[in-house]
């Protein structure tokens, strides 16, 4: 198993638990290098440092950044970047700004088919309440028995088509990835196997972002198949790009993987972890 997660979330943004509570918890699973990860927003990163630091576990800051990308909506993981730049910090607050207008959207547009309150209800499961999401929607709407769990509420109420579902002009992905850099960090295509690209389109996705300057894509995912992980190492292989992993975490029980320790790396692709191997001064494991 691999001892290192760089993507997984507090409820500073969708998440469960406490920052310091996730790095507990991936510490508590072995996990040597860990990243917080949360959508469009640094205020976790103080105290998840400040707790890896206490238990002698490596960190390295961590945002999932919200993109649109022609008719998509993508994510794009900042690893290892300087959290008091000004740059990234004014572009992840133009990000949060629209999350509001957004959730008072989705809230009308359940109203109108018959689910009323749902943003109050929503508010309730949300820590910041300058990052309503979908989330938070969802876990109101189970609350109130009408799924089951998380997959069903997507599939019956939030995915893109269904009655919740609203478009929303996110972050360019050449802003995304240019506030990344500005900071000092890497930029990386979270979860690729979660977005119904062909071929062709997603070829298309990775010559864009590395002209953006762009270098990683995750591969071993808590969002992926084990099918997937093999896909994406020859993907990054053959577009030179860095090899990531994370669980995706949220909370238990909603799917995904546990905070802290993933399936091994496929051979092949240089994993992104390398990068600040010297500044971590622990030995990690390569792609076997």
């Amino acid at each position: 198993m691999l001892p290192v997660d760089l993507h997984a979330h507090s409820n500073v943004s969708d998440g469960m638990l406490p920052p310091r509570e996730v790095v507990a918890r991936a510490y508590a699973r072995g996990c040597q290098l860990f990243a917080l990860t949360d959508h469009d927003d640094l205020r976790g990163l103080a105290a998840a440092a400040d707790e890896a630091r206490r238990l002698g576990m490596r960190f390295l800051p961590g945002v999932e950044i919200s993109v649109s990308w022609r008719k998509h909506t993508l994510h794009i993981v900042g690893l290892g970047f300087d959290p008091a730049n000004a740059v990234l910090q004014a572009g992840l607050a133009s990000v949060r700004l629209g999350r509001d207008e957004r959730a008072v959207r989705m809230d009308a547009a359940l109203a109108a088919v018959g689910v009323g309150g749902v943003l109050e209800g929503a508010r309730k499961f949300a820590d910041n309440p300058e990052m309503i999401g979908r989330a938070h929607f969802a876990r109101h709407l189970i609350e109130r028995g009408l799924a089951k769990d998380m997959k069903g509420v997507f599939k019956k109420y939030l995915a893109r088509g269904k009655p919740g579902y609203v478009a929303h002009q996110w972050a360019t992905l050449a802003d995304a990835v240019g506030w990344i850099r500005a900071a000092g960090g890497v930029a990386v295509i979270a979860h690729p196997g979660r977005y119904e690209f062909g071929r062709q389109t997603m070829g298309e996705l990775i010559e864009e972002f590395k002209a953006a300057g762009g270098e990683g894509i995750e591969v071993v995912s808590g969002s992926h198949h084990p099918a997937d992980f093999e896909r994406y190492a020859r993907l990054a292989e053959a577009h030179g790009l860095l090899a990531s992993a994370g669980s995706d975490y949220h909370a238990t029980g909603e799917g995904a993987r546990e905070p802290g320790i993933l399936p091994d790396m496929p051979p092949g692709p240089q994993p992104v972890w390398q990068r600040w191997h010297a500044d971590i001064g622990v030995t990690l494991p390569a792609a076997a």
